[in-house]
């Protein structure tokens, strides 16, 4: 039977009484072992949050080009702060959009003997001088979100048959979640046109918000692709790959790619990425038998590179595929051989 929307759970039912959080639960491992992608009502993030996270975000890109170029990523090794228009490759394509990348707030480590290269990835954030209030709004708006992310897999692990705290060693020390911010000019005419192409997310979990009345966003389904427009109040909530690789593809991380708006609009989205330790290896679900008699095992990447296992490695790998200007200017070792 044809899929015409994603499903739609509601958050909430996981604190109204055992039986309505154990339906939740089994429909949230339904959705994302069949779609990969669902939207979540229900969330409690209250609206004027939600709207002040939209409204800074907007004014961040009508900043003049010269305050967003002073923090572009080319001045952060950690591939933080501003990308340009054109500035980032997707399955091999430009992607049409501007961003500014924001994660956690940590020191840098120390390259040497030892250090695994994916330890380049921590440190500073780069914010814009014109908006000292960005910065508080974001951090609150990450912490709201991770502990949304957190619950969402401790209930998936329940639903699994695993123990409900499975996951947390990977997250509680140094979880490293990722926050886009991100604007599509319109660029499509008569023909779509690329906002960000095909991918699987190489993390665990998103968490999607887009402006009120806004699409763009398809996802892949038996070989067609299904459009998820925004639905009001909701997030779109999808698996990366390490949670697929935890659970031998019986947990779906699904193609979905961006069509730019149509010229004279443009379209905002926040799209929140829920991301372990970058030494951490997913632990291997021991899910009851009855799941894992319908794993799939995993997918394969648009660009044929396997899913690694420790995240740290897929994150660096993305992120020098992703963005060659930085990797030119703080990373060329790593090309070399």
């Amino acid at each position: 039977m044809p899929l015409e929307t994603l499903p739609v759970l509601d958050f909430s039912r996981l604190n109204a009484g055992a039986e309505a959080a154990s339906q939740f639960r089994e429909e949230l491992r339904n959705a994302m072992h069949e779609v990969g992608f669902l939207y979540l009502a229900g969330h409690g993030i209250p609206q004027e949050f939600t709207d002040a996270m939209l409204d800074v975000s907007r004014r961040f890109f009508e900043l003049p080009e010269e305050q967003k170029l002073a923090i572009e990523n080319v001045h952060s090794p950690q591939f933080r702060g501003y990308t340009r228009v054109g500035g980032e490759l997707t399955d091999g394509a430009v992607d049409w959009r501007e961003q500014i990348d924001i994660g956690v707030e940590r020191e840098t480590v120390a390259p040497g003997p030892g250090v695994a290269d994916y330890w380049r990835l921590e440190g500073p954030n780069l914010w814009p001088d014109a908006l000292p209030e960005m910065r508080e709004i974001v951090t609150g708006w990450t912490e709201r979100l991770s502990t949304i992310s957190l619950t969402l897999l401790r209930a998936l692990a329940v639903s699994l048959g695993a123990p409900e705290d499975i996951f947390d060693a990977a997250f509680a020390a140094r979880a490293f979640p990722m926050l886009k911010v991100v604007r599509y000019p319109g660029a499509s005419n008569r023909e779509p046109m690329q906002g960000v192409g095909s991918h699987r997310d190489g993390g665990v979990l998103t968490l999607l918000l887009v402006e009120p009345g806004k699409g763009g966003l398809q996802v892949e389904y038996q070989g067609m692709w299904i459009d998820a427009p925004q639905v009001p109040g909701t997030f779109v909530v999808n698996i990366g790959e390490m949670l697929e690789l935890a659970t031998n593809g019986y947990l779906k991380a699904t193609l979905h790619r961006v069509v730019s708006p149509p010229r004279g609009t443009d379209r905002v989205s926040l799209p929140f990425f829920y991301n372990p330790a970058l030494d951490s290896r997913m632990p291997q679900l021991a899910v009851s038998p009855e799941f894992q008699t319908k794993a799939r095992g995993l997918s394969v990447d648009p660009m044929n590179n396997p899913i690694l296992e420790t995240y740290g490695d897929n994150a660096l790998r993305y992120r020098l595929r992703a963005h060659p200007n930085v990797v030119a200017v703080h990373h060329a070792d790593l090309l070399k051989g």
